[in-house]
């Protein structure tokens, strides 16, 4: 279990934006370079990138770089140079099918890239959402952990508004998608950062569909996504009962049981471990204060 609560895009080409995210309470950096590095800031870009990795001073921080997508003149260098670095995994915008996946996997596997360097997939083609089972499934034989919800450019493509119940169904699907293949799932941002009240709101309702955690375009929203996506005291204090009571041995062999006066089946038992698990990761993050 690995805290993925708040995923902060950082522009790679702002060296003051590299420092201070060492200082924030983020689960996950994303050294951004994409959106937020023009054309001619791309190579610099990426060699900040690679020096920040390098340097370190990051802590336990969860460390992603968001590349250019594949048809750009930039992606062949970012993939070589991201590959060659300290990553923990590489985000990859744009992606359209799981033969998409099979390619940039490969790529990393002929760069040498270590066992650990992940790959990410930002979901935010409609041709994706189309793909969305095929490209999941893809997991089995590649690098692929995680997918990135990624609305605003869905929106672009869409020729549509920016209208959350717009993207309901693109959400389902990516999320059942990654649920049968056990892949992680991030929410878009949240692109007004001076409407704390609303991106709450949000959380709780990426909560509620299921992402694990949401990116995140400035620091000001780091401390919301961290309480908003840890499990509440109630329902690690519920997890735990409902732990207890299936070790007990009258219980062992008992496919059903009632826990605080609630039928509870064993597959309670199993969310209830991953409650308790997550609540412990965070725990240990915080208490590291390195985060």
């Amino acid at each position: 279990m690995k805290p993925r609560r708040s995923c902060l895009y950082m522009p790679a080409s702002n060296a003051r934006a590299l420092e201070k995210a060492k200082t924030l309470p983020a689960d996950t950096i994303i050294l951004d370079l994409e959106d937020a590095v023009a054309p001619d800031a791309k190579d610099d870009a990426r060699k900040a990138a690679c020096d920040a990795l390098a340097e370190g001073g990051y802590g336990k921080r969860e460390m992603v770089v968001r590349v250019n997508a594949m048809d750009t003149p930039w992606f062949a260098q970012d993939m070589e140079s991201i590959c060659a670095s300290k990553a923990d995994a590489i985000l990859v915008p744009k992606i359209r099918s799981a033969s998409d996946i099979a390619e940039i996997s490969g790529i990393m596997d002929g760069e040498k890239a270590t066992e650990k360097l992940s790959l990410w997939a930002m979901i935010e083609m409609p041709i994706a959402v189309l793909n969305i089972a095929s490209i999941a499934e893809a997991v089995a034989s590649t690098r692929l952990t995680t997918f990135v919800m990624g609305f605003n450019d869905l929106a672009k493509e869409m020729r549509a508004e920016q209208d959350r119940a717009l993207f309901t169904p693109a959400m389902a699907q990516t999320i059942m998608a990654g649920r049968a293949y056990g892949l992680n799932i991030l929410d878009s941002v949240y692109n007004d950062f001076k409407d704390p009240a609303g991106f709450e709101q949000e959380c709780r309702q990426a909560k509620a569909y299921g992402f694990d955690g949401k990116t995140l375009i400035h620091p000001s929203q780091v401390d919301i996504a961290n309480r908003e996506f840890a499990p509440d005291d109630a329902k690690v204090v519920e997890a735990q009962a409902i732990v207890a009571a299936f070790k007990d041995p009258e219980n062992a062999d008992k496919g059903v049981i009632t826990v605080n006066g609630k039928m509870t089946e064993r597959l309670h038992l199993e969310q209830a471990e991953q409650t308790i698990a997550m609540a412990e990761a965070i725990a240990a993050a915080d208490q590291s204060g390195t985060h």
